[in-house]
């Protein structure tokens, strides 16, 4: 039962599209595999989800959305804005180890980045990882991350959390890549595993998510070291 967070330096730097992308490799592996994101938020009436997404980038229909928060805010922000009570951290763990006891590959992904808040209690992706690892699941966690100015400063913070939270880092992802590389992303290529000390396994170019489900499956593939994401 391998769980395998995808997590970011930030918001916006192409968890989603990496989750999509981790979907298809495990499908084309003939791994049974759902995809899970414990919080929603800022979704208004009519827009896609990030479930949606990658429901509809990576054919996987097995995703869940365990809970949804209107305000484009973090997680405890958002109901503490509202006076809402949300799922506590415990429980969201407890569900996706549900969800992972039938499945060969569980994704998981976070909102924001590894100290964003998903509950009231004050509680992080990285409290539900350990949840899950107390749980005897195999968990690895990915870090999408950019190669623009000011990514190393933003990966090592988030590979450092990672690790006081006692959990090993499996590998960084570029979360969009642009067309052509300007001298910072040239040398961050090489810059953030040398910094880090986590392997980049993979880039997806800038603006995948916009494409359809056929030709996303079909050049997927080529992005990302699936072997050493997803293991035997």
């Amino acid at each position: 039962m391998t769980v395998i967070i995808v997590t970011g330096t930030s918001t916006g730097v192409g968890k989603t599209v990496v989750t999509a992308a981790l979907a298809v490799a495990a499908g084309a592996a003939a791994k049974r595999v759902c995809v899970v994101k414990p919080v929603q938020t800022g979704v208004a009436t009519g827009e896609p989800s990030d479930m949606a997404s990658v429901c509809r980038l990576s054919g996987c229909g097995d995703v869940h959305e365990l809970t949804r928060l209107g305000d484009p805010l973090a997680p405890d922000t958002a109901a503490r804005l509202r006076g809402l009570a949300v799922t506590p951290v415990d429980e969201l763990a407890a569900a996706i180890a549900a969800l992972a006891a039938d499945r060969d590959v569980t994704l998981v992904e976070g909102s924001g980045g590894v100290a964003v808040r998903l509950d009231t209690g004050g509680r992080t992706l990285l409290t539900l990882a350990g949840h899950l690892v107390e749980s005897c699941h195999d968990v690895r966690v990915v870090v999408t991350t950019s190669l623009a100015l000011g990514t190393l400063n933003h990966t090592e913070l988030t590979v450092a959390a990672i690790l006081r939270a006692g959990l090993d880092p499996t590998a960084l992802v570029a979360g969009s890549l642009p067309a052509e590389l300007g001298l910072a992303e040239r040398c961050n290529l090489e810059e953030l595993p040398r910094v880090t000390g986590v392997p980049l396994r993979g880039c997806i170019p800038a603006g995948v998510g916009s494409w359809t489900s056929d030709r996303f499956r079909r050049k997927s593939v080529g992005w990302l070291d699936s072997s050493a994401l997803l293991g035997g």
